[in-house]
């Protein structure tokens, strides 16, 4: 027998081949991931990036924001939903203050520590779809800088069953983490669609998707210990095997959901009815008050505990979110608002997408108002703005990348005249590729001077090096300009503050070897004096 038939696989060999196998027959609709085994104490500290990393205080315990905070960083990217987000920004406060003074406690007194009582403030949002719900936990996230993980509440089931495990939440915050469970145990998880786990109260029989998954994610909610090894995944149980095999215990590393901040959300259909039968009912009666019930946006502020038990949820679990915040539906006042003032806005998005075929987009007042309009006609939120937009500007961009347009002004004769613009603009597009070069040129020429405050203007022999280098490297003039003269406005107002140059010639020479002019320039401007321009 070979040496090459002696060879016994490791358990990290072995692992590698099942990741393989796993992607090649499944591709990405299976998880594996490699987890290597834990080293010898020969085998010292070293680490080859799978392990957990472990020991070192998490910057979590750093936490230091105050609500105000939170509540103006969300101001930059969501529009309304003050309540919201003023709510939100508190149970955050409150949440990781507590953890911040835990830890604080536990390095004074461990056992103290287990004694302190704190009741979690995990929450639910209720609100339409495109309201800002995802995006608003999303940043809180980013801000605090801990690990963010989103689920549907769709595609779990009771562990055991088929569909996925709610345990699978607390793994991937280790993963989201880079294997840092120090900082994964103070994530946020945020549970998607959780209305579609109520029950109907006359349903018979197991349910694994509903009530089933409720109760799963109670003890997660709470305080619980989660296995980093899901029991139900074929590596996992191989690497018991392994470990067996080897004179090994079974893997003990877990997390601890003490301080994971859970967060839930979704639409609630039905739960104005539930919560406006209940007020309809109070005031039924001899001597009752007649109040005018508030309309179907404000009945949720209505809503009780009471409320949520009868739409189907128990009542353990609801107990477990006792911080509840409502979204308000938006109007076209608040699309005008998120395209002109978020910073994820959408029109930024389609202006660079326009850019990178060499084509200045600008959106007037008069479009964004027909878009917002139309998008609340959508009936889904924030996202029928994408919806308008691709509608509205779908052919101009597939008629005009390529040809000689160069700017595009998506205003009100757009929104009314689309077909006839379109026509007018291909025929417009076939003029020759020197005009769209020297467009595009005074664009950029435009462009800078209005950041930078000079002006640099293209000689004849320069737009043509520019078309050809264009041709070459397949980008627009546009493009290449900004890729070959991006860091021209330090050497340029350096020459400025010299000779009080704003205005300069660029031959050639500027094109084919840009920072050796912009040097020689540089270089000629400490012998002259401002009046020698």
């Amino acid at each position: 027998m070979s040496e090459k038939d002696d060879h016994i696989p490791t358990p990290e060999e072995i692992g590698r081949k099942l990741s393989e196998f796993m992607r090649t027959n499944f591709g990405d609709a299976v998880s594996f991931t490699t987890m290597s085994s834990p080293p010898s104490p020969e085998e010292g500290d070293d680490d080859d990036g799978m392990e957990p990393r472990r020991g070192g205080k998490s910057e979590a315990f750093r936490f230091h924001h105050r609500p105000r905070d939170i509540k103006d960083y969300l101001d930059r990217y969501v529009i309304k939903q003050d309540e919201a987000k003023k709510v939100l920004s508190i149970a955050v406060c409150d949440h990781y203050n507590h953890a911040k003074y835990i830890n604080r406690i536990e390095e004074e007194d461990p056992a103290k520590a287990r004694e302190v009582e704190f009741a979690k403030q995990n929450v639910i949002v209720v609100g339409p779809t495109g309201v800002g719900k995802t995006y608003l936990v999303k940043h809180i996230a980013d801000l605090i800088g801990v690990p963010f993980v989103k689920a549907d509440a769709t595609k779990f089931s009771e562990t055991g069953y088929v569909g996925g495990d709610v345990d699978d939440l607390i793994r991937e915050l280790v993963r989201k983490a880079d294997g840092d469970v120090e900082l994964a145990q103070y994530g946020i998880i945020y549970i998607d669609e959780i209305d579609k786990l109520a029950t109907q109260g006359n349903f018979i029989g197991r349910d694994v998707s509903g009530r089933g998954v409720q109760t799963t994610l109670l003890k997660l909610m709470e305080e619980t210990e989660v296995s980093l090894r899901n029991p139900m995944d074929i590596q996992s149980q191989m690497q018991a095997m392994m470990d067996m095999q080897q004179g090994r215990s079974a893997s003990g590393d877990t997390i601890n959901t003490r301080h994971i901040l859970f967060i839930v959300s979704g639409a609630f259909s039905g739960l104005q009815e539930i919560a406006g039968k209940r007020l309809r009912k109070g005031a039924i009666g001899f001597g009752a008050e007649v109040h005018d019930l508030p309309m179907d946006e404000e009945l949720f502020k209505h809503v009780t505990t009471q409320d949520f038990i009868d739409y189907g949820f128990e009542a353990e679990f609801i107990g477990r979110l006792p911080v509840r915040v409502v979204c308000e539906q938006l109007v076209p006042e608040d699309f005008v608002n998120i395209m002109k003032h978020s910073e994820g806005s959408l029109l930024r998005q389609y202006e660079r997408e326009f850019e990178a075929f060499g084509i200045r987009a600008k959106f007037k007042d008069s479009a964004i108002e027909h878009i917002a309009e139309q998008a609340a006609e959508e009936n889904t939120g924030a996202r029928g703005l994408m919806t308008v937009c691709e509608r509205l500007l779908r052919d101009f961009k597939f008629e005009l990348p390529g040809s000689a347009i160069s700017e595009l002004s998506i205003d009100e004769n757009l929104i009314h005249r689309r077909e006839e613009l379109l026509e007018e603009l291909r025929e417009k597009g076939k003029e020759v590729t020197d005009v769209k070069v020297a467009a595009e040129a005074e664009c950029f020429s435009q462009e800078f001077e209005s950041q930078h405050g000079v002006r640099l203007m293209f000689q004849p022999d320069a737009l043509k090096a520019l078309g050809e280098l264009g041709i070459s490297q397949n980008m627009s003039t546009l493009q290449m300009c900004r890729e070959l003269f991006r860091d021209y406005q330090f050497g340029l107002k350096l020459i400025e503050k010299n000779t009080g140059r704003k205005d300069f010639d660029l031959p050639k020479e500027a094109i084919e070897n840009p920072d050796r002019f912009l040097s020689d320039m540089v270089v000629r401007s400490y012998g002259k004096s401002a009046g020698d321009g």
